[in-house]
């Protein structure tokens, strides 16, 4: 799978097997990542993982690492010996975790992309003064992602309002946007919200879609226009 396709990736924010699957196999072919977040994995544990390899998309397993650099080691290698192809880590565990984290990838036999969360798209200024930032979002994104690079991790997770200077500043980092609506959608709970060709225009290189995917009534025919506007924009910026 290639081009605009191969950078869209299907969140599977469902409680059970059962649901997930049948969302997987309804879009498998119309988008090139399947995502595994906190809630289906710990529902469901690591075999499932092999099940959604087996819809024939590379699994990015969403588990916003974040603790001790040994006890974030240790996760990083369980799930390379998944054979997942990206896996999330907070930039804001330090540079300790976020080398250990790194170090622990490399050392598999199929390294995974090892991402730095910078700021979830559920937060806004007001919330990260209430945990003792000063700063602003794009402020505090700029800081956590110099950390990662620094730690000498080669992917990101931001909104869409900060890619555009993230890719400015690092042009050669995997940038991973979630908080996509297409035009007319609902925002929910993402305060930083972005369609997915404003995403893409801003420097992105995957986008993660979630309820746009979940909940409409053919979910393949919504990943397919949302790969079309994803086209649209990249041919825009040549």
């Amino acid at each position: 799978m290639s081009g605009a396709r191969a950078r869209l990736i299907a969140a599977l924010d469902l409680p059970d097997r059962r649901s997930a699957l049948a969302m997987a196999d309804r879009l498998a072919g119309h988008v090139g990542v399947f995502k595994v977040g906190l809630e289906l994995f710990v529902a469901e544990g690591p075999a499932f993982v092999a099940e959604i390899q087996g819809r024939g998309c590379p699994v990015f397993l969403d588990l916003k690492l974040h603790d001790i650099p040994n006890t974030v080691a240790a996760a990083v290698r369980s799930a390379a010996c998944l054979g997942v192809g990206m896996l999330t880590v907070h930039a804001a565990g330090g540079r300790a975790m976020l080398e250990a984290a790194r170090e622990a990838a490399a050392a598999a036999k199929a390294p995974p992309l090892i991402l730095g969360v910078t700021a979830l798209t559920s937060l806004a200024a007001l919330d990260l003064e209430a945990v003792g930032v000063s700063g602003t979002v794009g402020w505090w994104v700029e800081r956590l992602a110099a950390l990662a690079v620094e730690a000498g991790l080669e992917g990101l997770v931001s909104s869409s309002h900060e890619v555009r200077e993230l890719r400015r500043a690092h042009p050669g980092l995997a940038l991973v946007v979630p908080g996509i609506r297409p035009d007319g959608a609902a925002p929910g709970d993402q305060r930083r919200a972005a369609t997915p060709g404003e995403a893409m225009s801003a420097g992105a290189s995957y986008l993660v879609v979630g309820r746009p995917l979940l909940t409409a009534p053919d979910p393949a025919a919504a990943a397919d226009a949302i790969v079309a506007a994803m086209s649209e924009a990249s041919k825009s910026l040549k």
